[in-house]
């Protein structure tokens, strides 16, 4: 019953954790740390010391290298959070899973998004200069558009289908 508990309480914190990331490009550290709360909670409830210990570990490391991530500025510090976070839900067996789809989710948001930057349609502007002459600028020639990939969409997808796809075959 708690497995179910915790399991429903992370995807839907996921669910608002991707939502909140494409509109702010913003992870609150509240819902990283509630995501872990939820994996050290399974972790007590499985009563497996030694999975327990694995999948600390796995964390641990998982987020060692997504701050090394974020150190060189490769990842947001919010998305280093979520990822170590959501090993301690996912646990140790299913880590590489869950890093796998992290990985495609991710690289498909991105080329959705370089995608949709490409296509994006230039808008043509009209100033008066200084010397009161009309002058057209095209916007996204003269100031590019800096584009950002929210990964904590890419991170809570492949969560959410990592829990779901590990609780339809077993531990």
């Amino acid at each position: 019953m708690m497995n179910i508990v915790v399991l429903s309480t992370s995807i839907g914190l996921l669910t608002i954790i991707a939502l909140g990331d494409m509109r702010t490009r913003r992870i609150p550290n509240v819902l990283s740390f509630i995501i872990a709360i939820l994996g050290l909670a399974r972790m007590i409830v499985d009563l497996d010391l030694v999975a327990a210990l694995h999948t600390i570990e796995a964390s641990a490391a998982v987020f060692a290298v997504a701050f090394l991530l974020f150190s060189l500025r490769i990842l947001g510090g919010g998305d280093a959070k979520l990822i170590a976070a959501t090993a301690l839900v996912i646990g140790y067996h299913h880590l590489l899973d869950f890093l796998f789809l992290m990985s495609v989710c991710g690289g498909v948001l991105a080329l959705t998004i370089l995608i949709r930057d490409k296509f994006r349609p230039q808008r043509l502007y009209c100033t008066r200069s200084a010397e009161g002459t009309l002058a057209q600028t095209v916007e996204g020639i003269l100031s590019p558009i800096q584009s950002t990939v929210p990964y904590g969409i890419a991170i809570a997808g492949a969560a959410v289908l990592t829990l779901l796809l590990k609780t339809s075959y077993g531990r």
